[in-house]
């Protein structure tokens, strides 16, 4: 089963609409934050790219993990790809990690996109459905693309449902990087 026939079935609650024929399922832009001590987690993500690298999150030291669900015919996917590419090369310094999940897409489609768009970070494919269904045990992800900000503990800090915007990202990620370790927050919110 794909992601597209898995998230079709909650699209309309979630913030994610579908729009006749189109191929996905696609979101609305609606971001979700959650303060830290409403969050959920921690989130780990396992699997192989598409070169056959083992991927395990839990390898990385980061200060934010950045993850992002696409695949290659996917227009909003298209078009967010240049930005979410740059911004993993100016936030590496940072300690901020990038990592796209991939169910649809063969290697060589996978690759294309990845050459086209110069993404410097891994995807891990997920023709099995496993990484996505185990993040939906803590954040769902409703549209493709989704975009999860994970703070420096693991736990989900932000979720955006469809193309992200830059300056939206940008703000997401630095108010993670900004928390001090350990604070506790008050009540989640929608931005």
């Amino acid at each position: 089963m794909s992601l597209t026939t898995v998230v079709a079935g909650c699209a309309a609650p979630s913030g994610a609409g579908q729009v006749a024929e189109q191929g996905f399922v696609s979101g609305d832009g609606s971001v979700r934050t959650w303060d830290p001590g409403d969050r959920d987690g921690p989130v780990r993500a396992t699997g192989n790219d598409f070169e056959g690298v083992e991927i395990d999150t839990n390898d990385w030291a980061a200060d934010a993990l950045v993850l992002n669900t696409w695949y290659a015919a996917c227009p909003p996917c298209r078009a967010e790809a240049a930005d979410l590419a740059s911004m993993s090369e100016q936030l590496e310094a940072d300690g901020v990690r990038f990592l796209g999940i991939n169910t649809e897409d063969e290697a060589p489609t996978a690759q294309a996109f990845e050459r086209t768009f110069d993404v410097p970070y891994p995807s891990i494919e997920d023709h099995s459905g496993r990484v996505v269904a185990d993040l939906n045990g803590v954040v769902p992800l409703q549209a493709v693309p989704t975009t999860v900000v994970v703070d420096g503990d693991g736990m989900v800090a932000a979720r955006v449902i469809g193309q992200i915007d830059r300056s939206t990202l940008e703000t997401l990620v630095e108010d993670v990087l900004a928390e001090d370790p350990g604070s506790e927050g008050a009540a989640s919110g929608d931005a």
